[in-house]
């Protein structure tokens, strides 16, 4: 498991990958094989993860340049639908301004898949449990936790 400092760096070197998509209710074969090739990336040669990365993608179903607003206001950005919640923890880590920080988690997938990365890996240290971290990837509620680990699961492929 990488250090934080490592896991910042890399949140940092992702902002530098250009943006090249734009904002549509679905991704291009080109977009999904740039976001395949950041999941590969952000994995590390870690074939768990680049499949758990894989599968909160396949359940999320984000896309590049994605904003969909949630129930109690916030917003599920970019392909692995990061909440918007996390803008201003992010824009603390990194030292950027939240609007900068939330136009990277929607237009720019290897910010937003390292940001994924980051979320997961944080809650696995937690808990020291992939199922757990999953769970609390989506929700810091337990009662949604659990149907959405079974959805995820459902994307792991042998």
């Amino acid at each position: 498991m990488p250090k934080l400092p490592l896991i910042y760096a890399a949140l940092a070197a992702a902002m530098i990958v250009p943006n090249v998509a734009k904002a549509r209710p679905k991704s291009t074969v080109v977009e999904e094989k740039l976001i395949d090739r950041c999941i590969r990336r952000s994995a590390r040669g870690k074939a768990w993860l680049e499949q758990a990365l894989s599968a909160l993608r396949d359940q999320e179903g984000g896309w590049i340049g994605a904003q969909v607003q949630n129930r109690n206001g916030s917003y599920d950005l970019g392909p692995m639908q990061i909440n918007s919640w996390w803008v201003i923890r992010f824009a603390n880590i990194l030292h950027r301004s939240p609007s900068h920080v939330q136009h990277l988690l929607k237009k720019n997938a290897c910010f937003n898949v390292e940001a994924a990365r980051y979320i997961l890996l944080n809650e696995l240290d937690r808990s020291g449990n992939i199922w757990i971290a999953i769970g609390r990837y989506h929700s810091r509620v337990w009662w949604r936790q659990r149907p959405y680990v079974v959805a995820v699961s459902a994307h792991f492929h042998p």
